[in-house]
């Protein structure tokens, strides 16, 4: 399998985790179930990206813990700079059309968009041991 075929397979993989959950947490959250619903979906989706980039797309072998700490940390603000374009796309649909379909396109346009600038800027910063 080639390696953009694989990313984009984990890419899907990982945004219907997220979009899954979300689906779940909005209609049972009593307290702000739009926000509520996407910081969930967004956590669940930051673990499987994680270990399908680490072990499947980079072939990263830290060297140890505090390695791995540090790619956490800088895959983890990456993760927050591209969520924050997910979720501001998400926002923007969800005002303008305010109805479910307009929500998830939102969230799929922001994650298209975040996924392929992560791509990149795992590449060179976070497994450039490769």
């Amino acid at each position: 399998m080639g390696l953009a075929f694989r990313y984009i397979v984990f890419a899907i993989a990982s945004t219907l985790a997220n979009l899954s959950l979300q689906e779940c947490v909005f209609h049972i959250s009593p307290i702000m179930p739009l926000a509520t619903s996407m910081a969930a979906g967004t956590g669940i989706g930051f673990v499987i990206k994680y270990v399908l980039d680490k072990y499947w797309i980079f072939q990263d072998e830290s060297a140890g813990h505090t390695e791995e700490i540090k790619k956490i940390v800088l895959y983890g603000a990456f993760s927050v700079a591209t969520t924050i374009v997910f979720w501001v796309t998400e926002i923007i649909f969800w005002q303008v059309w305010q109805s479910p379909g307009a929500k998830y396109g939102g969230a799929i346009a922001g994650l298209t968009l975040g996924y392929t600038a992560k791509y990149f800027l795992d590449r060179a910063l976070v497994f450039n041991g490769r």
